[in-house]
């Protein structure tokens, strides 16, 4: 912990009026009028409101020498980190030919009376690619599949699973290109004998092939009822989509599998029996950032001397992979690279640095050596060689992180595309760093000189390297299993919440945060010490309550009230007891069921509560308990909790 700056003078306002009161009733006796209306009095004032500033400015004199001894040793503000959105770009007709959407197209939430827009920049290259049906297939038997060419030219139509079906049974079409990251409508024609299903909660699920694996789709929109009668099937296809060869067919593959149902879901009695299919690619999706792309700046002209400042105009400057310094010399434009310090920079050497928060490039500095000579760290500009920043990103903060069907608002010109929306709520967007936090991390920069060897190195390391994550957690060794010399690194991602809610698959890390941290902490990690970067174990939770509310309130805005406490309390972001996420290793109790329900508001009586394990990925619940243990390593995990609210009856005559 950093040492407080020492107050050199606490006197403030009224503490200077006081004593200069004091020192008249000494020295002069015969002013006898003090009160405010007095002439004296207001000159009193008027220099106690003067000595006041100066005092303040005064005490902050060790402030700024301590911020200045920070930037000596290289600690400087971070950036703020851009949220990331998937922004979909659904176009105005089927394309006929190859659509392209390009890298730095502009998007932006719409601008009201109260906020201004939000804007948003594509970092990717996107191909809207037609498609088609080429071949269908389905499979009954594990590793077997049959053709159904023939019945889909004589439109005479098929049973696309067994009789009944079962788990595993699948439909395979196979569409003439790969169409990664694109929107796939398959028009389908089929009678009413998939019956039993819910046609809402079908127990089906679309899946691609990606050359490795099937990855499930995202469904947008399915008015088929689960293949029960003629209607649409809108999916987005995963970013790996690929072709591949199938019974010596090659086709890009989308299949739907009968899956196991889970508790309450009705099965299929019998299978869908399928007439005609037909695909088109209706749009796609690229991942856009909270920033703007700048493609060349000018900065100015070199005076040819050492440590000069180049401010930018275009600030705060977030993390871009592309960003480069150039420097015009007699032969042409020469490109600079980037350092984190220039303590290994030699006189020759092209090296810069960036302040992000500040918005400057900084070139390095003259130091006098002990025989008087100055050595240059970086090399110098000549005097008058202009100096320009290249393909920067400008923006970032928490604004980016809006929530989903914001982003409605193309800004670039496209022609074919009718409107773009985001289906998912933009993530991993954070302010610059307090300044407050960066004097905490003065001393424990210090401490670490860039080494992982202790637990809080190893976190602040990880910090420092992925600022978008929310939290970080080291588990070393000899904790949870973990042998001499092995260290895992726990990542848990910052994501959006609807009110507490989190979607299980949100946790995973992104993994180019992952990589990031890894490749900063195997850096500085001591030899022989093994790292591994991962997410915690998430242990699931379920409560179910039964709660009465008073007889003026509404059972269904308390259930609503009940089930959003639940949710944020045991929540790995925002859970526990500080609100900051639920400490790694605590173990969960019941009686903290009833702490949370009973803080509501409008709540009369928490008549039953019971605490479940529960396992969020396949969806099942173990016995109730009184304590669920926290391994060292994990969180806990919100899964379907269930609470009913009961009114208050009154008997005849009673009154609230």
């Amino acid at each position: 912990m950093s040492l407080p700056a020492p107050n050199l003078d606490d006197r403030r306002f009224q503490d200077l009026v006081d004593d200069a009161k004091r020192f008249v009733q000494q020295r002069c006796p015969e002013w006898t009028d003090h009160n405010v209306s007095d002439p004296g009095v207001t000159l009193i004032e008027l220099f106690a409101q003067m000595t006041d500033q100066l005092i303040y400015r005064l005490n902050r004199v060790p402030d700024r020498n301590y911020v200045k001894f920070l930037e000596l040793i290289g600690v400087r503000r971070s950036p703020p980190s851009p949220a990331t959105v998937p922004v979909t770009f659904w176009m105005s007709s089927i394309p006929t030919e190859i659509r392209r959407i390009p890298l730095g197209t502009e998007v932006a939430t719409r601008r009201t009376e109260r906020e201004e827009a939000i804007e948003f920049t594509t970092v990717e290259d996107l191909s809207v690619i037609p498609v088609s049906v080429q071949n269908v297939r389905s499979s009954i038997e594990p590793d077997r599949t049959r053709s159904h060419d023939d019945e889909m030219v004589k439109r005479s139509g098929f049973s696309c699973f067994a009789i009944p079906p079962k788990q595993d049974d699948a439909l395979y079409i196979g569409l003439t290109e790969a169409a990664p990251r694109n929107i796939l409508v398959l028009t389908v024609k089929c009678t009413i004998e998939g019956v039993g299903v819910d046609p809402d909660n079908p127990p089906l699920v679309w899946e691609a092939w990606t050359g490795d694996e099937w990855v499930r789709c995202e469904v947008e929109r399915d008015t088929t009822g689960g293949l029960n009668r003629d209607g649409e099937v809108v999916l987005h296809l995963p970013r790996g989509h690929s072709p591949s060869i199938m019974a010596k067919q090659r086709a890009a593959w989308v299949r739907a599998r009968v899956v196991e149902a889970v508790e309450n879901q009705p099965l299929y009695s019998h299978s869908p029996f399928l007439t005609d299919v037909r695909a088109h690619t209706m749009g796609g999706t690229s991942n856009a950032v909270h920033a703007r792309l700048v493609d060349e700046e000018v900065l100015g002209a070199s005076d040819g001397s050492p440590g000069q400042r180049f401010p930018v105009q275009h600030r705060p400057i977030v993390r871009h992979d592309d960003t480069f310094l150039e420097v015009s010399e007699e032969d042409g434009w020469a490109r600079w690279s980037e350092v984190p310090h220039f303590a290994d920079s030699s006189p020759t050497d092209r090296h810069y640095q960036i302040d992000g928060v500040e918005g400057e490039v900084i070139l390095g500095p003259a130091v006098r050596q002990e025989d008087g000579a100055l050595r240059a760290y970086g090399a110098i500009p000549g005097k008058g060689s202009n100096v320009r920043l290249r393909r920067f990103a400008v923006g970032g903060g928490e604004a980016g992180n809006v929530s989903r069907l914001a982003v409605c608002i193309l800004s670039s010109s496209i022609p074919g595309v009718a409107r773009v929306v985001n289906r998912h709520a933009g993530v991993g967007g954070r302010d610059a760093e307090s300044l407050d936090h960066a004097k905490l991390r003065g001393p424990i920069m210090l401490r670490t000189r860039g080494r992982a060897v202790t637990v809080e190195d190893f976190e602040e390391l990880s910090r420092e390297a992925a600022p978008e994550v929310a939290r970080v957690k080291c588990v070393p060794a000899g904790t949870d299993g973990l042998a001499a010399g092995a260290v895992r690194v726990l990542v848990v991602p910052d994501v959006p919440t609807e009110a507490g809610r989190i979607r299980f698959e949100q946790l995973l890390p992104a993994e180019a945060s992952m990589v990031r941290i890894a490749e900063a902490l195997d850096r500085r990690r001591l030899i022989g010490t093994r790292i591994s970067v991962e997410p915690p174990v998430y242990q699931g939770v379920t409560v179910v309550a039964r709660v009465r509310c008073r007889a003026d309130q509404s059972p269904v805005r308390l259930q609503e009230l009940a089930s959003t406490a639940l949710y944020r309390y045991f929540s790995p972001l925002e859970g526990g007891p500080n609100g900051s996420g639920w400490p790694f290793g605590r173990p969960l109790l019941l009686g903290e069921v009833y702490a949370v329900l009973q803080r509501i508001p409008g709540l009369e009586l928490v008549e039953d509560a019971r605490l479940f394990g529960a396992d969020p990925i396949t969806g099942q619940r173990g016995q109730a308990t009184q304590r669920i243990d926290i391994a060292p390593n994990a969180l806990v995990f919100s899964y379907d909790h269930q609470v009913l609210a009961e009114a208050v009856t009154l008997l005849p005559g009673q009154v609230t």
